[in-house]
């Protein structure tokens, strides 16, 4: 597989540096799934504070119900969008965190040729 000593210390040094930037990338992709993750739940605990607050000040029950109504459906709207997002995130995590292992692994399959 390898010609001489220099060419298996190249290997090695690239398979090294693949690795650390797919620790890289996906640490950072991580970070972010994170910040997105915090930041919708922040908004969410807030909206229910609002329907709280809502329904605390109404005087009928069918009020109540349409206030409730509308902060279920608002809530599944933004669940489903929310979900989207962090799934569009890991797609993106995989895809990236491990491109520098494919690249290292074809410059190896092609020297091997």
């Amino acid at each position: 597989m390898f010609k001489n000593v220099e060419d298996a210390q190249k290997y090695g040094k690239d398979q090294i540096e693949a690795a650390t930037a797919t620790a890289s990338t996906f640490s950072k992709g991580v970070q972010e799934i994170a910040a997105t993750t915090s930041d919708y739940s922040k908004k969410s605990f807030e909206a229910t504070q609002g329907l709280v607050e809502k329904l605390l000040g109404v005087k009928s029950l069918d009020k109540a119900m349409e206030i409730q109504t509308d902060f279920a459906k608002s809530a599944y709207e933004g669940l489903v969008a929310q979900s989207t997002k962090v799934g569009e995130l890991y797609a993106s995590l995989m895809k990236d965190a491990f491109k520098p292992v494919e690249q290292a692994f074809a410059k190896v399959q092609t020297a091997a040729k």
